[in-house]
C-alpha cells in the first residue's frame, strides 16, 4: 500500500483547511467585543451588499445549507440585528432584512478587513491569485 498519500504533507486538504482556520481566528478579536462569530459576519457582508435575500440565497452565496443558517439567523434575530419575514407569495421562503442595529454594525466594523488584510503575508499579486484559485475550487 502506498503510504505517502496518507501523508498530511501531500494533502491539499489541510493547507486550505488551517490556512481558513487562521484567517478565521483573525477576526475573533474585533468580532469578541460586538459578541459576533465570523460566520454571522459573513451573513451581514450578503446583507449589507443585498439587504431582503431569502434564507436559500444567503446559503446559496455563502455555502451554507440552511440546517446551518436557520439557527444562525434566529440568533441573529433575538439580538436585534436581522428581521425574518416569510414570504406571502410562498410561505416555504423566509427573507432577511437588517435592522437598523445591523445597519450601523458596518460602520464598527468598518476598519476590520484592512486590518486583518494587513495580517495576510500575501502581495496583492499573490492575494488576487489565491482568490482566484479558491474560487475555481468553489465553483466546482
Amino acid at each position: 500500500m502506498d503510504d505517502l498519500k496518507f501523508r498530511l504533507e501531500n494533502q491539499l486538504c489541510f493547507p486550505l483547511y488551517a490556512a481558513a482556520r487562521k484567517v478565521t481566528n483573525l477576526y475573533t478579536p474585533s468580532f469578541r467585543r460586538l459578541g459576533l462569530t465570523y460566520t454571522q459576519y459573513i451573513v451581514f457582508l450578503v446583507l449589507w451588499e443585498e439587504d431582503g435575500l431569502s434564507v436559500g440565497d444567503i446559503g446559496h452565496r455563502l455555502f451554507l445549507d440552511n440546517g446551518t443558517l436557520t439557527p444562525l439567523l434566529k440568533k441573529m434575530e433575538q439580538t436585534g440585528y436581522v428581521r425574518r419575514i416569510r414570504s406571502e407569495e410562498d410561505e416555504r421562503i423566509v427573507h432577511v432584512f437588517l435592522t437598523e442595529k445591523g445597519r450601523s454594525l458596518k460602520n464598527e466594523l468598518q476598519d476590520v478587513p484592512g486590518q486583518v488584510g494587513s495580517c495576510i503575508p500575501l502581495t496583492p499579486e499573490e492575494a488576487v491569485t489565491l482568490y482566484e484559485l479558491l474560487y475555481k475550487i468553489l465553483a466546482e
